[in-house]
């Protein structure tokens, strides 16, 4: 199969967002489901999850994790504005990651987080290294993370990831009380 032409963005003309699963040796990274609010609940009441995730609410409620399984993260693959995947290891939910597809010269944004009993297992650089991987694959330029600086291990899952810190991008992260916090900017090349 030979390789699309190097783009910004990756060519989705033959990928289905809505079903596109992803997987490695030991991960699914498929499409949230409705079964998975209680494990997204559960992961979301973290106090380190909550820290680097300013953007959900807080209290995070039943209804909040029931939303974002059964609402937001569909809508955003039916939208064609990302493809947010649940990490499924032996059949449970240990975390949640993404591939932001917002136009731009930086190319997909990867994210990611993992429950507090799943951490420390790899799981994460292994979800953040098959998403950056297939969105190469269809053709991306470049994928980036951005890591707050004081996200120690995140930082260490970019780079296990295959990811390179390019460099210091200040004040580009709000933070939950409303600061700005400075950001490591990392970044995966097709050749990586």
């Amino acid at each position: 199969m030979s390789q699309p032409p190097l783009s910004a963005e990756p060519d989705l003309s033959t990928v289905d967002l809505r079903t596109e699963t992803v997987r490695t040796e030991r991960l699914a990274l498929r499409p949230h489901r409705a079964g998975d609010a209680d494990a997204v609940f559960a992961a979301c009441q973290d106090r380190e999850t909550l820290i680097w995730l300013p953007a959900l609410p807080s209290p995070y409620t039943r209804a909040d994790a029931a939303d974002w399984v059964t609402r937001l993260a569909p809508g955003e693959r039916a939208d064609g504005l990302g493809m947010p995947v649940a990490i499924e290891a032996a059949g449970q939910l240990v975390g949640s990651a993404g591939v932001h597809l917002r136009p731009g010269r930086l190319g997909p944004e990867i994210g990611w987080w993992t429950a507090p009993q799943a951490r420390r297992r790899g799981y994460a650089a292994e979800a953040a290294h098959a998403l950056a991987a297939w969105a190469l694959r269809l053709g991306a330029a470049r994928v980036h993370a951005f890591v707050d600086v004081d996200n120690t291990a995140s930082a260490a899952v970019a780079r296990r990831a295959g990811f390179t810190e390019e460099g210091r991008v200040r004040a580009a992260l709000q933070r939950r009380d409303g600061s700005w916090a400075d950001a490591l900017l990392f970044s995966r090349l097709p050749g990586d």
